[in-house]
């Protein structure tokens, strides 16, 4: 017998050659594989940014320009008492306007509104303008609402016209102005007060004041423009402006706050409990306030909002009997009521306005009714938007079903009797 013998380690050592054969050949290959996906991807992404770029060339010129020509509808004469024209030249100036002052139309807490002229070049034509005159006391409250009329974001139909903010030395001392759209019919509660209004004037006023509310409360514009969240915190009937199309405006930013993302908890919490105690919320009359969510400060004024809605509802003559004006919660309290009487109607009685069976028989009354119900539930969380409100009174336009002539011209009678058209 012949017996052969192998060695092991030579076989190990060819073993581990090939291995370094295999791997030398395949780094190359892996290495050209990873060469050509870079070139591939800094390829694509190299085309993509050519063609991002041509996009904003032809692309956002147009954005650009429709945004303006949505601004300029905002402003447009039409809508407003005084001229887009004339409000773009006064933005920018510089100098005192030659205005005349007319009449006091408005006494508020921190100021006194008048009617005036503001006198165009040399000639005999005005504009018609409304001056909101500050003592020099109340210098914080001119600067918060001048501050908040600044933003060029917050120009929208239903939001008052600003034209600009002076600072005058008279014989009284100094003074603080700001100079907005003049707007005839006056406040809402005054307008309500001598008017009985129809269904179609309802869903107007309504759904205008819904939208002014909700551009407050918007992080954007209508163009797509960022833009900071601002809560009015003293909505109220008397707030609110009647312009000549029957379309409110919102006004009266003294106690406004921007919701800056800057702000702190601490920052919100120093605030404070601001407005007017008719119309505050429970978690306001409570000082239970969510300070950690922004948005619980948008709840508030949908809160306030609703009050106002049932204002306008209860002067309806869509309702049946129509009573005279009554503010929100009526006799139930007094006529100023302090914070701690509204809390024990609001959160020891949990009370709301009343809502008449009469009410119901109207099915566009009856969908504002259940609107506004849901606006002022005790759970700011179980509150709608501002939006949501703005979008059901989109919904309402086709619920007209009223007969008879709208009475939203019809006087009030001296004896102060309300009668309804039949």
């Amino acid at each position: 017998f012949v017996l052969f013998f192998t060695d092991d380690s030579h076989k190990s050592e060819e073993k581990d050659e090939i291995s370094k054969v295999t791997i030398i050949s395949l780094v190359p290959l892996l290495v050209i594989s990873v060469a050509v996906i870079v070139i591939f991807y800094a390829y694509r992404t190299h085309k993509k940014r050519k063609l991002n770029k041509a996009w904003e060339k032809n692309v956002k010129p147009r954005k650009h320009k429709d945004c303006s020509d949505v601004c300029a509808i905002m402003l447009d004469d039409d809508r407003s008492d005084i001229s887009s024209t004339c409000a773009n030249n006064i933005n920018h100036n510089t100098e005192l306007l030659p205005i005349e002052l007319d009449v006091v139309v408005g006494k508020g807490r921190f100021a006194e509104v008048y009617k005036a002229k503001l006198k165009q070049n040399t000639s005999e034509q005005y504009e018609t303008v409304a001056v909101k005159i500050f003592p020099y006391e109340e210098y914080a409250s001119w600067k918060t609402e001048k501050d908040i009329f600044s933003d060029v974001n917050l120009k929208h139909e239903n939001i008052l016209q600003f034209l600009t903010a002076e600072e005058r030395k008279t014989d009284l001392g100094k003074q603080y102005w700001l100079i907005t759209a003049f707007h005839a019919r006056g406040n809402l509660q005054e307008y309500l007060t001598r008017h009985i209004i129809s269904w179609e004037d309802l869903w107007k006023l309504g759904g205008s004041l819904a939208r002014g509310i909700a551009h407050l409360h918007s992080d954007h514009t209508p163009c797509g423009r960022p833009k900071t969240p601002i809560v009015h915190r003293d909505l109220k009937s008397s707030n609110i402006l009647v312009k000549n199309d029957l379309t409110c405006c919102l006004c009266d930013f003294g106690l406004s706050l921007r919701l800056d993302p800057s702000l702190s908890v601490d920052d919100l919490a120093n605030s404070g409990q601001v407005g007017t105690a008719r119309y505050m919320a429970p978690e306001v009359l409570e000082s239970r306030m969510n300070l950690e969510n922004v948005e619980s400060f948008k709840q508030t004024d949908v809160y306030s909002m609703a009050l106002v809605l049932w204002e306008m509802t209860s002067r309806c003559n869509g309702v049946g009997e129509v009573k005279e004006y009554e503010p929100p919660f009526g006799s139930k309290v007094r006529e100023h009521p302090c914070v701690e009487s509204m809390k024990d109607n609001v959160l020891r009685d949990r009370g709301r306005p009343e809502i008449p069976s009469s009410w119901l028989n109207h099915q566009g009354i009856q969908m504002v009714c259940e609107t506004l119900i849901e606006c002022w539930d005790h759970d700011p969380e179980a509150r709608l938007t501002a939006q949501c409100v703005a979008e059901r009174f989109s919904e309402l336009k086709h619920h007209d079903k009223l007969s008879g002539r709208s009475c939203s011209e019809e006087k009030i009678p001296e004896d102060g009797s309300v009668t309804t058209a039949k």
